[in-house]
């Protein structure tokens, strides 16, 4: 397995850049945003629903950043209130600790988070 592993990464290809996803576990919305320093930021918003170990959501908008600039707003969908179900994009989490995150997606994918403080600057 481990050698599969890494001709998979030989062959893939890294760009440096910030990507973080954000639960709001009261108002049940997830944001999932890219983000390039000061020359701005690409962010997909909207709704989850969590049962037992899936998590699934709807991206409702798309907000894209130039520098201090607040250039595009997007909404996906009109005011389609249903919940989000297994017929949207899921993660079904299988390791849950006090700092990381890992669960399979949808597609098959593994995704793992780690957990970071919010860092402002003034």
């Amino acid at each position: 397995m481990m050698i599969n592993m890494q001709k998979q990464l030989q062959s893939g290809r890294y760009f440096p850049t910030t990507a973080v996803q954000r639960f709001d576990a009261a108002g049940k919305t997830i944001e999932n945003g890219v983000y390039l320093g000061p020359l701005g930021s690409l962010t997909f918003e909207g709704r989850f629903s969590w049962k037992k170990r899936i998590l699934a959501f709807i991206f409702e908008r798309m907000r894209i950043k130039i520098g201090p600039l607040n250039l595009f707003e997007i909404n996906f969908k009109g005011k389609d209130e249903r919940e989000p179900s297994n017929k949207d994009p899921f993660f079904i989490w299988f390791y849950i600790d006090e700092e990381i995150a890992v669960a399979r997606g949808r597609s098959g994918g593994t995704a793992f988070w780690v957990r970071c403080q919010r860092i402002t600057s003034n």
